[in-house]
């Protein structure tokens, strides 16, 4: 026993058995015969286990960590792990023999091609990646449903407790047959056996459609009735209705007793379970609707997308199997204003087509005085003023002369447009002048080295030659590391250095604000800048003359330019004016500070 919740062994293959040893003593064995199927992942193996018929719960899943071996690289000890599993294992272990075997047939959940074999007390499917074993007393329904387009088949069984893989359930094994194909099946039983066993049901020797033969022998092994559509018959002849449930498309089969709908996810819902139904109009289109069930648990299940042509034949039989229909009063009471909804098979009145042809005679009417009169929707802009657009647009309006048919028609295009706002220019803030950085003096004494610094130029060769080819960076990092381990006497004394070569640094600084180095060059410095600015100011102000003579030469300009033009020139003035004005303040600022001394570097310091 072990209660940590994991056991760490070693597993050992000996015969028909695979023990488990912890500490060389056997924690437990596995019968490898009863070994269904072995899957293997990520330095992982997974048994699973037949399904034990006779007990309440069995044993389905053991899984083993396989850790990678550090050994032998070439094979992988999950895959050798597996290999052991399988050559002793039964995989499609059973009970007799089959009495039956159907090759590959399509199956939609779960999805693939399997080889159905017949056995008299389960049903196994053997696929190429997956089997399962499916005794006959977890069925408990068989539906036979037609496909819409009449050329295939569906074989749905219904399964309690569901089959699984992994963390999936089936709740519904589904198979796809086509109604073409014909099989001829012979039993694996005597015909005296197949007479006391199936009661006539069956015989030794059958032919004729595969799906035919495959729900025979299920109805037979089952002993339960097949579940086919009843009475039920959509606007296209089919008996089911193309919807859609989950984002995926599907066929919903309206039974005597309950819907079920294929294939993903399969659904089916009795008449027993349904609290209440619902109608309700498509959330895109008026062309569809959906139907929604609710359940007496609770749930809720919308197939949508249902074309409206299908409304009718789907009310009458919710109708007549006296389900409880949430807006019935709403249909019943507005029947005509949901014609949307109602059979089309006859050309019934269309509310919503009848709309449509008025608002498209409208147009067609709007469009005949157009070309007759020449006028526009005037109520395009509504709010603004007739006499304002046409103030604005009297320039356009007034620019061709030529014919009046032309005017007329910018007349009415000038109308159409939307009247442009003019822009406010608004006023920017002045901005505080900003500080002016520092220059570095050049002319005076050098900083001093901080100790570490004093102490790595004199250590740097050694450095070097101690670490050959090592990086600038390298040397400044190593540097770091061995000055943090020098004792404090080493690093007392070059700290009394570096105190000397500050107090040496002083007193020439001292001497060097004495005799004016740094005063003097950062006033030149000032002056240049200022003077350079002044320079910039009289050519700007000599260039905007030019451009005002050059404006104001007596070269010919036509009716239309001045006129458009009048309102742009003023603006542009404007904004050149307060340009103006803004670079004169701070030009203005720039020579007061200019004209007061700078800081110098040394009380900075």
């Amino acid at each position: 026993m072990c209660v940590k919740g994991w056991n760490w062994g070693t597993a050992k293959f000996s015969g028909p058995l695979l023990s488990f040893d912890v500490n060389d003593n056997t924690a437990f064995e596995i019968p490898l015969s009863n070994v269904s199927q072995c899957a293997t992942g990520k330095n992982e193996v997974t048994l699973e286990f037949h399904q034990n018929d006779d007990t309440e719960v069995s044993l389905m899943e053991v899984r083993f960590y396989v850790p990678p071996s550090q050994a032998d690289e070439r094979q992988d000890p999950v895959e050798a792990f597996a290999k052991s599993v399988l050559s002793r294992a039964d995989v499609i272990q059973a009970t007799g023999d089959a009495l039956c075997i159907f090759k590959e047939l399509q199956c939609l959940t779960p999805r693939g091609r399997y080889d159905i074999r017949i056995y008299p007390t389960f049903l196994h499917l053997h696929g190429k990646t997956f089997d399962y074993k499916i005794p006959y007393t977890t069925v408990l329904r068989l539906f036979l449903l037609p496909h819409k387009d009449q050329r295939q088949m569906f074989f749905v069984i219904s399964l309690d407790p569901p089959i699984k893989q992994g963390q999936t359930r089936y709740h519904f094994l589904i198979l796809l047959f086509s109604k073409e194909e014909d099989i001829n099946l012979t039993l694996n039983m005597s015909e005296e056996d197949v007479e006391r066993r199936f009661e006539g049901k069956l015989s030794k020797n059958m032919s004729g459609s595969l799906y035919e033969m495959v729900s025979r022998v299920m109805k037979a092994l089952v002993n339960r009735k097949i579940t086919v559509p009843g009475n039920f018959q959509g606007h296209s002849g089919a008996q089911c209705i193309t919807c859609s449930y989950k984002a995926s498309s599907g066929l919903l089969y309206p039974l005597e007793r309950g819907f079920i709908y294929v294939h993903k996810p399969p659904v089916h819902l009795r008449f027993e379970e349904i609290s209440c139904v619902n109608f309700a109009r498509g959330t895109t289109t008026t062309r569809s609707f959906d139907f929604e069930i609710e359940t007496k648990q609770g749930n809720q299940y919308t197939f949508s997308s249902i074309e409206r042509e299908e409304y009718g034949k789907l009310f009458d039989f919710v109708n007549a199997k006296k389900l409880n229909i949430k807006n019935r009063g709403f249909k019943e009471g507005m029947k005509g204003k949901i014609d949307e909804y109602s059979d089309s098979d006859d050309d019934q009145h269309d509310a919503y087509l009848e709309r449509m042809k008025a608002e498209g005679k409208i147009r067609e009417e709007g469009n005949d005085s157009d070309e007759s009169e020449g006028e526009s929707d005037e109520s395009f802009n509504p709010g603004e003023e007739d006499d304002d657009i046409a103030e604005e647009y009297d320039s356009n309006a007034s620019a061709s002369d030529s014919s009046d048919e032309g005017g007329d028609s910018e007349d009415e295009s000038a109308k159409k447009k939307k009247p442009k706002k003019t822009k406010v220019v608004k006023e920017k803030k002045e901005r505080k002048p900003r500080k002016e950085k520092k220059q570095k003096d050049t002319g005076g004494p050098k900083r001093p080295m901080s100790a570490y610094m004093l102490w790595l130029n004199s250590s740097r060769e050694r450095i070097k030659a101690e670490t050959p080819g090592i990086s600038v960076t390298e040397i400044s990092k190593k540097g770091g590391e061995m000055w943090r381990q020098l004792g404090k006497e080493e690093k007392e004394e070059w700290e009394a250095k570096a105190g000397e070569a500050k107090r040496q640094y002083d007193k020439l600084k001292k001497e060097y604000a004495e005799s004016g180095g740094g005063s003097a060059s950062s006033s030149k410095k000032e002056s240049k800048k200022s003077a350079g600015k002044k320079d910039d100011k009289k050519r700007k102000s000599a260039g905007g003359d030019k451009d005002r003579d050059r404006g104001g030469s007596d070269s010919f300009k036509s009716k239309e330019f001045i006129e458009t033009s009048e309102e742009s020139s003023s603006d542009s003035d404007r904004k050149s004016k307060a340009k103006r004005k803004k670079k004169e303040s701070d030009d203005d600022e720039e020579e007061e500070a200019a004209s007061t001394p700078a800081s110098s570097e040394e009380d900075s310091d």
